[in-house]
């Protein structure tokens, strides 16, 4: 019966890849045909589709790639080309805004609410599936992912001042993409990692060699990438024009709607990697994509509305964009204090969930100011009350230094955040 299994198991694994591969292929013709006047839930059905299968591709080739190169830059590219349908959506408003001043909040917005999904859904699913799966009460972070979290700590702390300027200008640019091209570098030096294939990203290792398993990983990402940057924007403009037709505010639309849609692509492959009991890739995925954003994206902004503008402005931000900057690095601040002891504990990721759920339905000015102070007064909790472990390595990462024996440092007692 066992021998009978592994017999079978390529043939499964090679339906399962031509699925994934097939799945973008409708959208991708209705595309090529200018969109054949489809109706907006087909639109919003055939561009998903096309998301989800891009999104099986995405994590195979991830798979493979972390053979031939350093984990951690592996999920850097994984990063990127996860991320691919939230730049086109983002600097697509901020180009528009650079000829339309309407357009400027709708940049931040669909920036600050991308981010807040990745940590407050993102997150809090990979830990509680990964916790679910394993049967354990926390997920362990591993030591390699050291690199995004203190990139993260400094990107983060960084992003509380870009309000005061009352824009997102030129300087932010240079100093995050100053992060940006570092954290790539440092990534490019790590080890290389090994790690145990299964499903169709082990047929691929098995059936070819190392030159040909290099050239199916860089076809899958481009394959994907391709089928995320021709479905995502599609995908998100319908999900609107089927809010608008239901009379539902089009701010919040561009805010929640469009970031998911653009996001989902990295929630399924971090789920994925959960699912499949590798927790911590899963959830190193979506710390890389969170630094992503907060270097790459955010600094390129102000560049990309600059070139449309044709000066040197930064992107205006008026009270509303301020107040959810000031939000969404405080949720963030939060966030990465909970990982920088290498563990993330179920109530942690079902604290984070709720916060996010809670505000996410009270969209005015006071919710966004108490929250912020909740998350402020929650990250001073942790590092004052919690445990001292999670003191030192926080600050040992934001001075840059590299936090040697991670898995005895874990063994140490931890007071969680309390409760709501």
């Amino acid at each position: 019966m066992k021998q009978d299994h592994r017999h079978h198991l390529p043939r499964r694994d090679l339906l399962w890849f031509g699925f994934a591969l097939a799945l973008p292929v409708p959208w991708a013709m209705a595309e090529a045909w200018g969109g054949l006047g489809i109706a907006a839930e087909w639109v919003a059905a055939m561009a998903g589709l096309s998301i989800l299968g891009a999104a099986f591709m995405l994590s195979w080739a991830c798979e493979l790639a972390e053979r031939e190169i350093p984990q951690a830059m592996a999920l850097l590219l994984l990063a990127l080309m996860g991320v691919l349908p939230e730049y086109a959506v983002d600097l697509h408003f901020a180009w528009v805004a650079g000829k339309d001043p309407t357009y400027a909040g709708y940049a931040v917005a669909n920036m600050t609410g991308a981010n807040r999904l990745l940590i407050g859904l993102g997150w809090a699913m990979v830990v509680l599936v990964g916790c679910k799966r394993s049967g354990t009460d926390a997920l362990t972070v591993s030591a390699p992912q050291q690199l995004e979290i203190r990139y993260l700590i400094w990107a983060t702390l960084y992003s509380f001042l870009i309000p005061l300027s009352g824009t997102i200008n030129l300087f932010d640019s240079f100093v995050l993409l100053a992060l940006f091209v570092s954290w790539v570098r440092e990534a490019l030096q790590g080890d290389e990692a090994e790690t145990e294939l299964e499903g169709p990203a082990l047929l691929i290792d098995e059936e070819f060699k190392r030159t040909g398993r290099r050239i199916w990983s860089v076809l899958l990402f481009v394959f994907a990438g391709f089928a995320i940057f021709v479905s995502a924007e599609p995908f998100a403009e319908s999900l609107v024009s089927v809010g608008r037709s239901r009379a539902i505010d089009e701010f919040l639309l561009v805010q929640w709607v469009a970031p998911l849609a653009s996001e989902a692509p990295e929630f399924i492959i971090a789920l994925i990697f959960a699912w499949k009991l590798r927790g911590s890739v899963g959830l190193g995925a979506l710390i890389s994509s969170k630094v992503n954003q907060w270097t790459l994206l955010v600094g390129a902004i102000p560049i990309v509305y600059g070139l449309s503008l044709g000066g040197f402005s930064g992107l205006p931000l008026d009270a509303r964009q301020s107040q959810e900057l000031l939000l969404t690095s405080a949720q963030s601040l939060f966030a990465v204090i909970l990982v920088t002891d290498f563990r993330f504990g179920r109530r942690e990721a079902m604290l984070l969930a709720i916060l996010f759920g809670v505000q996410l339905y009270f969209p005015n000015a006071t919710v966004r100011w108490t929250f912020t102070g909740i998350y402020l007064a929650l990250s001073v909790y942790v590092l004052a009350m919690g445990s001292p472990q999670t003191r030192k390595n926080f600050f040992l990462l934001l001075r840059g230094k590299t936090i040697e024996s991670v898995g005895s440092e874990r063994s140490g007692a931890r007071v969680d955040a309390p409760a709501p």
